[in-house]
Protein backbone atom coordinates (compact mmCIF):
# COMPACT_ATOMS: atom_id res chain seq x y z
CA UNK A 1 0.00 0.00 0.00
CA UNK A 2 1.06 3.03 -1.03
CA UNK A 3 1.50 5.96 2.15
CA UNK A 4 2.69 6.93 5.24
CA UNK A 5 2.27 4.54 8.51
CA UNK A 6 2.79 6.76 11.69
CA UNK A 7 2.04 5.26 15.55
CA UNK A 8 2.03 5.58 19.32
CA UNK A 9 2.86 2.61 21.43
CA UNK A 10 2.95 2.74 24.92
CA UNK A 11 3.96 0.15 27.23
CA UNK A 12 4.67 -0.86 31.18
CA UNK A 13 7.16 -2.78 31.53
CA UNK A 14 7.50 -4.80 34.89
CA UNK A 15 8.84 -8.37 36.18
CA UNK A 16 8.21 -7.80 40.10
CA UNK A 17 5.05 -8.73 41.63
CA UNK A 18 5.25 -5.48 44.10
CA UNK A 19 5.63 -3.26 40.67
CA UNK A 20 8.81 -1.49 42.02
CA UNK A 21 10.50 -1.95 38.84
CA UNK A 22 7.80 -1.15 36.50
CA UNK A 23 8.86 1.89 33.48
CA UNK A 24 6.08 3.32 31.20
CA UNK A 25 7.38 3.65 28.07
CA UNK A 26 6.06 6.23 25.04
CA UNK A 27 7.17 5.44 20.97
CA UNK A 28 6.70 7.40 18.42
CA UNK A 29 7.31 5.79 15.22
CA UNK A 30 6.93 6.37 11.68
CA UNK A 31 7.00 3.80 9.24
CA UNK A 32 8.08 1.87 10.70
CA UNK A 33 11.12 3.75 12.64
CA UNK A 34 10.91 4.92 15.74
CA UNK A 35 11.84 7.88 15.99
CA UNK A 36 11.24 9.58 19.77
CA UNK A 37 10.73 7.32 23.03
CA UNK A 38 10.02 8.30 26.42
CA UNK A 39 10.84 6.41 29.26
CA UNK A 40 9.39 6.79 32.83
CA UNK A 41 13.14 6.03 34.62
CA UNK A 42 14.43 8.38 32.27
CA UNK A 43 11.72 11.25 32.67
CA UNK A 44 12.79 12.89 29.52
CA UNK A 45 11.86 12.49 25.51
CA UNK A 46 14.97 10.94 23.53
CA UNK A 47 15.32 11.27 19.81
CA UNK A 48 16.29 8.04 17.97
CA UNK A 49 16.83 9.45 14.25
CA UNK A 50 17.63 13.18 13.13
CA UNK A 51 13.74 13.67 12.94
CA UNK A 52 13.27 12.14 16.32
CA UNK A 53 15.70 14.40 17.75
CA UNK A 54 13.86 17.56 16.33
CA UNK A 55 10.74 16.07 17.88
CA UNK A 56 11.86 15.29 21.32
CA UNK A 57 13.64 18.62 21.81
CA UNK A 58 10.08 20.06 20.88
CA UNK A 59 8.45 17.84 23.38
CA UNK A 60 10.58 18.35 26.27
CA UNK A 61 9.86 22.13 26.13
CA UNK A 62 6.51 21.26 27.32
CA UNK A 63 6.72 20.74 31.28
CA UNK A 64 3.17 19.84 32.07
CA UNK A 65 3.45 16.73 29.14
CA UNK A 66 6.62 15.54 30.41
CA UNK A 67 5.52 15.49 33.98
CA UNK A 68 1.89 14.04 32.95
CA UNK A 69 4.35 11.45 31.61
CA UNK A 70 6.81 10.57 34.03
CA UNK A 71 2.79 10.26 36.35
CA UNK A 72 1.78 7.48 33.81
CA UNK A 73 3.48 4.89 36.09
CA UNK A 74 1.43 5.53 38.68
CA UNK A 75 -1.88 6.86 37.12
CA UNK A 76 -2.04 3.92 34.56
CA UNK A 77 0.48 1.34 34.62
CA UNK A 78 -0.10 0.12 38.20
CA UNK A 79 -3.72 0.58 38.31
CA UNK A 80 -4.16 -1.57 35.00
CA UNK A 81 -1.22 -3.89 36.54
CA UNK A 82 -3.01 -4.47 39.69
CA UNK A 83 -6.51 -5.55 37.53
CA UNK A 84 -4.97 -7.68 35.00
CA UNK A 85 -2.64 -9.78 37.13
CA UNK A 86 -5.28 -10.12 39.19
CA UNK A 87 -7.33 -11.83 37.50
CA UNK A 88 -4.93 -13.93 35.76
CA UNK A 89 -4.01 -15.52 39.44
CA UNK A 90 -7.69 -15.68 40.44
CA UNK A 91 -7.88 -18.06 37.31
CA UNK A 92 -4.94 -20.03 37.75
Amino acid sequence: ADGYYQYQMDECVYSTSDYSDMVYLRSLSFNKDVDVQFNSTVGKFVGLTEFGVKQAEYLKKNQALVQGMKASVDTACRPNAQILDSSVRDKA
